[in-house]
């Protein structure tokens, strides 16, 4: 305890030294208290910063995935006539409607191979979000359940690039 019986040596008859340590003290406190508050901030702007780079790199990764979906909608008619004449070739099987299925079948394999699938309607309940309704008819069946499909509908990996066309059940 030698520190509290030296003297001042301020020559002034009272000491002021404890009021300098108390001094000394609160701006200590008040030095920790703004350390704290600033790595309490450095924290939260990392934690800010991660999660913006996750965002970054979740919506590149959609983008990429999902790039080519204008690309492959444009696609869709000339896939839709390609099912028209298939379905309307006269039953003889010549070297033109083999040349033709073929062509087809390597074109519906490469839009595939982008994640392009179609959507399976015919006797499954009414999905408002995948289905378009153009016409209804009474049933015997469940009402809203899809009686024929009139246009056929695509996804594109997980989302509805084009809404399939449907007669539902009343």
């Amino acid at each position: 305890w030698g520190y509290m019986t030296k003297k001042c040596g301020s020559g002034h008859g009272t000491c002021k030294c404890s009021s300098k340590k108390s001094d000394v003290k609160i701006k200590i406190d008040e030095k920790d208290m703004k350390i704290a508050e600033l790595t309490e901030s450095l924290k939260r702007l990392q934690a800010e910063f991660e999660n913006y780079k996750r965002r970054v790199e979740k919506e590149q990764k959609d983008f990429s995935e999902y790039a080519c979906g204008d690309f492959i909608k444009k696609f869709l008619p000339v896939l839709d006539s390609f099912e028209l004449s298939l379905k309307n070739l006269d039953g003889k099987e010549t070297q033109v409607t083999k040349g033709l299925k073929l062509i087809y079948s390597q074109f519906f394999d490469v839009l595939e191979s982008f994640g392009l699938r179609k959507i399976e309607c015919v006797g499954k309940k009414f999905d408002p979000y995948s289905h378009e309704v153009l016409l209804s008819e009474k049933s015997d069946d469940d009402s809203d359940v899809v009686l024929e499909e009139l246009h056929v509908g695509y996804m594109l990996k997980d989302k509805v690039l084009r809404h399939s066309k449907v007669k539902v059940s009343k």
